[in-house]
């Protein structure tokens, strides 16, 4: 008679069989390991509480635009009669001339009797306190039968005039005026150059940019309204 298979020797008492000593060497109570599971995405870690996110960087800013050569018909006559007395340029859509100061009276005659820029808009300045020649006079003209608008400018020092443009325009007289005003500049040639919006005694003129946007002329204050100034 074959021998019969023999049963794995019992274990003894309490202690458990291992799957190396059961016979076929898995034991079949014991399953299978399973097929690891794929591992979610980390979740990104909650800001603070109370944090502040960060700001997004400002974008950068568009560089400043510039004054670029002007040309036209109007430029060629002019620059045949004049040179290098006047420099013609164009800013943002509007047409100016750089004129010295000597030609400026002669070059806004001709623009008026030939060229029928025949009304003067205004006439203004600007400071440039950091500039030898600190002040640009600005006479701004229009032609009616041309629908254009047209600047003519020219650099004066503290010390130098600014030639009086009374004799072409009559509206010139109070422009002038209230330049000489807010700016301190004096008009060549002007019938009646006086302050016309400060009292004549006021001392400074507001407009220049030394000229504290608050300040006041604290003396004629005091001597002329009887009060202290609350500025």
């Amino acid at each position: 008679m074959a021998d019969e298979p023999k049963s794995p020797a019992a274990p003894p008492d309490g202690e458990k069989p291992s799957a190396e000593k059961i016979a076929g060497g898995t034991s079949a109570a014991t399953p299978p390991p399973a097929a690891a599971k794929p591992t979610a995405p980390a979740e990104k870690p909650a800001a603070a509480a109370g944090a502040t996110p960060p700001k997004p960087a400002a974008p950068a800013k568009p560089a400043a635009p510039v004054p670029q050569p002007w040309d036209s018909p109007l430029v060629a006559r002019l620059k045949r009669q004049f040179g290098t007395g006047l420099e013609p340029w164009t800013y943002l859509g509007q047409n100016f001339l750089q004129v010295d100061r000597a030609l400026a009276p002669t070059i806004l005659q001709l623009l008026r009797d030939e060229e029928k820029f025949d009304y003067l808009v205004d006439v203004t300045a600007v400071h440039y306190p950091k500039r030898d020649r600190q002040f640009d006079v600005v006479w701004i003209l229009y032609s009616f039968a041309k629908n254009e608008r047209l600047r003519v400018k020219t650099q004066i020092s503290e010390s130098e005039h600014a030639p009086s443009v009374t004799p072409l325009w009559a509206t010139a007289n109070w422009l002038e005026r209230e330049t000489f005003d807010m700016f301190g500049i004096h008009f060549d040639g002007h019938p009646d150059l006086k302050r016309i919006l400060l009292p004549d005694g006021w001392k400074g003129h507001p407009l220049r940019k030394d000229y504290g946007i608050i300040q006041q002329d604290q003396e004629w204050v005091q001597i002329n309204l009887g009060i202290e100034s609350g500025q």
